[in-house]
Parts: C-alpha cells; sequence; structure tokens
C-alpha cells in the first residue's frame, strides 16, 4: 500500500513539454531517497489544463504542480515526498491562498466544469485496466447482458436525451432504435467509432482516447449488445500515436479479462473491436466516406438514403458515434436517464468537451454542462483574453461552424442556439479570437483547408470552395469590388444546397457568418483597401513618423529587404537624421516596427 501517488500526465500536450523525462526522473529521485515501497508515480492522461503543461498532482493531498522542470524535481521529492512540506513556489498560483492550499475544484478552470466523458481522464492510468475496473469499469456492460434487453438499452440512450457529439446531434438512440429494426436476414451489423478529428485545434476525442480508452470499448460492447452487431471498428487518424498505442493496450487487456471476445460474462454474447487507421484525410470524418475507407477504398462520400444504419459498412446496417458520444454511455446506463437529463438544456442534454484554444489564457480541454455561455467558458475558465485585448470573435465548429461576435457572448450554448447564431457545435473546437484577428482572414483560412481537403467527388465542393477561395484572396489583395460579395454570397448557397456531403454543405459556413457580423470589415478591405486589424499583407503599409525617429537606424539593420535608408530631415532635438521606408522595396515583415523603441514606426 503506497501512502503517495504522484500523478503526471501523459497526454500529448504534455509529452510535448517533457512530461516522459519529468516521470523518468521522478522515478530515480524517489529511489534515491528510498521512498519506492511508499510512493507511486502514475501516467495519466490530459488534467485539462494544458496551458500549465508537464502537469503533476500529489496525492492525498491533491497539490498540482504546473509548468513543471526537470530542475524542480530533487526538490519537490526531498522537500514535499520525503519531509512533508510542499514547495509552494511550484504550486498553481491559483491554488495558493494566503499561504493555504485550495482544492483544484475551487480554481476558476475547474469549478463550473461537470466531468462525464472527462471523468477518468487525468485520474487513472489509462494503460491499467484494473485501474479502469477499480472506477466501476465495465460494471455497465454488466448490467447491461444481465438485467438489461437491448431494447431496454435502447430505451434508455433515446429517454436520456444524448445527442450524437461529433457535430450533427442526431440523437444516438434513435440511430440505435434503427439499426436495431433492421432485422434482414439476420447477418452482421457493426458498430463503428468515429476517433478521426480533423478540425483545426480540436482535441477532445484524441485526449478521451489517451486518457481513458475502456470507456469506448465498453460502450461499443453495449451498443454492439443493443443492435445485435458482434463486431466493432474503431477509426483513428495515425498522426495519434499514443492515442493508437493506448488502444492497442486496452483492446489487448479487455481480450484477456474476456470483457471482448466470445462469450462476454458467460451471456453468449459475441463481441470484438479492430482498430482501423486514417491517413489524415478530413473527409473520412464523414461517416459515409469512413466508412468507405474501412472497406480498404478511397474515403469519398457515398449518396444519402441508404443511410448507414440500413446499409453502412460492407452494405450492412451500421450505427457510427465518435469517441465522446461513446464516453457517456456506460454513466447513463449506471445513473440513469434522468441524471443524464437533469444536465443541459431542454434539447441539449448533458455535458459537451470543448477543446479551448486561440486568444485565451487558460488553453486546454474543458467540459461543461450544455447550456453554459460562451462568456463563462472564455472569462472565467479560459481566464480572458491575453495582453489586455479586447474579445473578438469565437469559432465553433472547424472548418463547418462560424464566428461567434461579442453579441453573443451570454448565449446559452448548445446545438440549435448555435445554428441559431450562425455557427454549430461541431466535434467541439472553440478558438477564441482578439481585436488583432482579421476576420476575412480567419474565413479565407477555413476556406483553403476545406479546398485541400476536399475530397473532389462532387464539383459544388470541388470546384465551388477553390471559387470561393480565389474571390477571398481578391479582397485580402484590395483588388475585389461590392459586387464580389454578393456573388460570394450566392455561390455560399448554392454550395450549400448542391455539396454531396454535409462537410461540403458546411463548408460556406465560415464565410457567411463572417459577412453576418464582420461585414463591415469586408467594405474596409474592399472600398477603404485597409485591414483594420493589420493582418493582409497587401492592404499593409509601414511608415516612420520622421520627428519621432532618432535615426538610429536599428531598423534598417533588421531590415531583410533592405528597403529602409536615411533622409535629410532631423527632427527638431535630434542629432541624426530620420529614416524612412520606401514602400516598393518593402516586404511587410514587420522587422522594423518590433526593432523601434521609440514608437516611431507605425502600421497602416
Amino acid at each position: 500500500m503506497y501512502r503517495s501517488h504522484v500523478l503526471v500526465c501523459g497526454g500529448t500536450g504534455c509529452t510535448s513539454s517533457g512530461s516522459q523525462q519529468i516521470q523518468s526522473l521522478l522515478k530515480e529521485e524517489i529511489e534515491k531517497a528510498g521512498l519506492s515501497k511508499e510512493v507511486a508515480v502514475v501516467q495519466t492522461g490530459c488534467h485539462g489544463l494544458c496551458a500549465l503543461g508537464p502537469i503533476m498532482i500529489v496525492y492525498p493531498e491533491g497539490t498540482f504542480y504546473s509548468a513543471v522542470k526537470p530542475e524542480y524535481i530533487p526538490e519537490i521529492v526531498q522537500e514535499h515526498l520525503v519531509k512533508g512540506r510542499i514547495v509552494k513556489k511550484y504550486v498553481y498560483e491559483e491554488t495558493v491562498t494566503n499561504e493555504e492550499i485550495k482544492p483544484l475544484a475551487e480554481t476558476a478552470f475547474y469549478k463550473k466544469q461537470h466531468r462525464i466523458a472527462l471523468r477518468n481522464c487525468g485520474v487513472i492510468n489509462p494503460e491499467s485496466i484494473d485501474e479502469y475496473i477499480g472506477t466501476n469499469g465495465y460494471a455497465a456492460l454488466g448490467k447491461v447482458l444481465t438485467e438489461m434487453t437491448p431494447e431496454d438499452v435502447i430505451n434508455v440512450i433515446l429517454d436520456s436525451g444524448l445527442r450524437g457529439r461529433g457535430g450533427a446531434g442526431f440523437p444516438t438512440g434513435k440511430k440505435w432504435q434503427l439499426a436495431r429494426n433492421l432485422v434482414q436476414d439476420g447477418g452482421q451489423k457493426y458498430v463503428c467509432c468515429n476517433a478521426d478529428e480533423g478540425d483545426p485545434g480540436a482535441f477532445m476525442d484524441r485526449s478521451v482516447l489517451e486518457g481513458d480508452p475502456h470507456a469506448v470499448l465498453e460502450a461499443m460492447a453495449i451498443a454492439g449488445y443493443a443492435i445485435g452487431a458482434s463486431q466493432g471498428y474503431i477509426y483513428v487518424r495515425a498522426e495519434y500515436p499514443i492515442a493508437v498505442q493506448r488502444l492497442k493496450i486496452a483492446i489487448g487487456q479487455a481480450r484477456e479479462y474476456g470483457l471482448l471476445g466470445k462469450d462476454i460474462f458467460g451471456t453468449g454474447f459475441d463481441f470484438d473491436i479492430d482498430l482501423r487507421l486514417g491517413a489524415g484525410a478530413f473527409v473520412c470524418g464523414e461517416e459515409t466516406a469512413l466508412m468507405t475507407s474501412i472497406e480498404g477504398n478511397r474515403g469519398e462520400p457515398r449518396p444519402r438514403p441508404p443511410f448507414p444504419a440500413v446499409k453502412g459498412l460492407f452494405a450492412r446496417p451500421t450505427i457510427l458515434n465518435n469517441v465522446e458520444t461513446y464516453a457517456n454511455v456506460a454513466q447513463i446506463i449506471l445513473n440513469g436517464a434522468d441524471w443524464f437529463k437533469s444536465m443541459g438544456t431542454e434539447k441539449s442534454k448533458g455535458t459537451k468537451v470543448f477543446a479551448l484554444g486561440g486568444k485565451i489564457n487558460n488553453t486546454g480541454l474543458v467540459e461543461v454542462p450544455m447550456g453554459t455561455t460562451l462568456r463563462e467558458i472564455v472569462e472565467e475558465i479560459g481566464g480572458g483574453i491575453p495582453n489586455g485585448k479586447k474579445f473578438k470573435a469565437a469559432q465553433t465548429g472547424g472548418p463547418s461552424g462560424g464566428c461567434i461576435p461579442p453579441e453573443h457572448l451570454d448565449v446559452p450554448i448548445d446545438y440549435d442556439n448555435l445554428i441559431a447564431i450562425g455557427s454549430m457545435m461541431g466535434s467541439g473546437g472553440l478558438i477564441v479570437m482578439d481585436e488583432t484577428t482579421c476576420m476575412v482572414d480567419i474565413a479565407k483560412f477555413f476556406l483553403d483547408f476545406t479546398v485541400d481537403e476536399s475530397c473532389g467527388k462532387c464539383t459544388p465542393c470541388r470546384i465551388g470552395t477553390k471559387r470561393l477561395s480565389e474571390m477571398l484572396e481578391k479582397i485580402t489583395k484590395g483588388q475585389a469590388t461590392l459586387e464580389d460579395l454578393d456573388k460570394m454570397e450566392e455561390l455560399c448557397y448554392y454550395i450549400k444546397d448542391n455539396a454531396l456531403c454535409g462537410l461540403g454543405q458546411t463548408a460556406p459556413n465560415p464565410v457567411l457568418s463572417t459577412l453576418r457580423y464582420f461585414r463591415n470589415e469586408y467594405i474596409s478591405h474592399i472600398v477603404d483597401k485597409k485591414c483594420p486589424a493589420g493582418v493582409c499583407k497587401d492592404l499593409l503599409k509601414y511608415e516612420i513618423d520622421r520627428d519621432k525617429c532618432i535615426g538610429c537606424g536599428m531598423c534598417a539593420k533588421q531590415c531583410p529587404a533592405s528597403a529602409i535608408s536615411r533622409t535629410d530631415y532631423i527632427a527638431p532635438g535630434k542629432k541624426l537624421a530620420a529614416m524612412e521606408i520606401d514602400a516598393s522595396k518593402c516586404v511587410k515583415c514587420g522587422a522594423c516596427m518590433s526593432t523601434c523603441k521609440f514608437g516611431a514606426i507605425s502600421k497602416n
């Protein structure tokens, strides 16, 4: 029995910050101190507060050490683990008040969160099935197989109001019910998991797979029992090596324990799961393209109907849910539909995981009840905008979503409210932007992403998004007219109405939402030939105020294009002639402005 456990985050974010070295040093120092039998070092998944990695928590005290560096380890081991004295200078500052250490759950980042999908992330070792079982893992599968009929399971999921967390928000229970009712010839049905998380800035599913892979395996087995399937597939991007490795370990452990495979719990129910790795094609996040890829073909969407519940993988009835959706299932079975319905809004029950990024102090992973406002997420959980800048917009839904302006900060976030204001839930990426962001440039960024990732099967997406991107390029270069705005808007609606799959149909959303809320920026680019945020290089002009310039020449030394030279003008009170910028040579890199210590250079 260990007297202390030191939990070290082993998610991708902290791993990239050096958490593996922290773990190794901890074990070395603990052994040197003779505490190997008293203190255990446990690798966990993501704790959520990614901005402060590597993260380390010491239990039973619950002391949260953040941004841990290798040189901190000897002191923490000697002072905290040997002598019992918390090293406060390395503790997360939000937990230190009046020389006391308050619980992590009381900090601004965590206190409004409610973890269901992330309940075990950062808490257990994801590579240990015993630790998962110790948190009631596989109890839901046991309950389902021994106490419930398939119809009972589907009714609980239906009654809970769980909707797909992958973007569309389709009722999960209804999808399962459709597949269950298709008896057909009694042949194979399939359960698929979409772990092909391709939205820029999204890492929710990756974190669940890295921190709690058994939760997904258990839920897929429950789904298999509910619809009458004996085979499941997890389609995961190969760019997630830690998630892939932990899934492989978890599947092997579950098979060894008899929780996957033949005759699970001695009930005669057979169910197994295999992995299929994606090569990073964004379109394979669309359900029919994903299934086509699993079959070994080029990942392209299929016309619907027939829907996958009727004719999906290998032309058999198939259900597909994403990682976060499955991560809720076991908890709904164990705690009941009413428990889940008690959280969220009337039409959007439960919680939602968001990957919080961009111009925000507390970047990381958060899980909040549906109906939480954007203001609460940005200003309280996220800690506000850095460097005293103002909030300008938040982008949700990735390339399929839209930008939310300041006037909608207090709108409760759920599926219907986001659609009403021109955005969408998506899988959960939430990118915050401040006043230095150009909304035309943001729309162009997402359109360029869609152009690169289009599978090319249908003309509206293949050609239409390319034309949209070209129109945005004209605007950012100051070459467009106001008529181009009308043409662009018309093309957006044509693509939405005619593209083959959901990805193509939603591709114009970033353009439409920025036109809706930030049209003045488009007009400024077109009419005034100016980018209000100072981002679009073709519309920028760097100028030197000759009266402020002291003539030191540092800007000229830093200029890579030799565009700065000395004038004949000497300002009153100055000793040297002022400098000037040759606009025809300037490459608009901004090196001069960042070099000048006297505020003599401006960007217009």
